[in-house]
């Protein structure tokens, strides 16, 4: 049986735009106003973990789809990698999405998706496990996709014979319609008061031209 650690070391994997969509539902926040380094220190700290590295990962727009949300994600992707976090960034690719409304009619609207973000996050807890560059995986998603990476790094602890978590972090308020984090990893639930104390003060959101 592996020996648990007396000190565990984290490291915290954020899908940013997972992370966003979750607490607009549960805080009603507008845009991306979270400090990642932050939240990440605060989870670790409440659990007895201590922060080894931070990774963030999300979908940027291009700016001739979208400038707003890309001068948005440029900005604040910079300030996150001067405070030592590590930063991933996809292209977000729109496609057309149909909805049906009440009586039959349907609606069609323009929708950006991310590709490849929920595989970088899967590739980097699995490698960094088979590297032992932690004890904890704190993944900040709610992607179910992600529960296979859970068996995996579970299996990974048995061939190298060694304790390791892969807990799954996520907000939860009154308002919060998925209530479940990752299967198969430990959920830690943020309340409001601990993201609140972890927002990123500056807005990254583009002034509009004064005419």
């Amino acid at each position: 049986m592996p020996v648990e650690p007396p000190e565990k070391h984290a490291i915290t994997f954020i899908d940013g735009q997972n992370l966003y969509h979750a607490v607009k539902e549960s805080f009603g926040y507008p845009y991306p106003n979270y400090d990642v380094l932050r939240l990440s220190q605060a989870v670790c700290a409440a659990q007895g973990w201590r922060l080894k590295e931070t990774r963030f990962y999300t979908g940027v727009p291009d700016a001739s789809d979208d400038p707003f949300w890309n001068a948005f994600w440029t900005a604040k992707l910079a300030q996150i990698g001067r405070k030592g976090v590590r930063t991933f960034s996809r292209r977000l690719r729109y496609r057309n999405k149909t909805v049906k409304l009440p009586g039959g009619a349907t609606h069609i609207f323009l929708a950006g998706e991310e590709k490849g973000i929920d595989v970088r996050i899967a590739l980097d807890v699995i490698s960094m496990a088979h590297r032992r560059n932690y004890d904890v995986a704190v993944i900040f998603s709610q992607d179910q996709d992600l529960s296979e990476v859970a068996e995996e790094v579970r299996a990974i602890a048995q061939e190298q014979s060694r304790w390791i978590k892969v807990a799954c972090a996520f907000p939860l308020s009154p308002t919060t319609r998925n209530r479940r984090g990752i299967e198969k990893t430990d959920w830690i639930r943020i309340d409001r008061p601990t993201y609140d104390a972890c927002l990123d003060r500056r807005d990254y959101r583009p002034k509009p031209r004064k005419v």
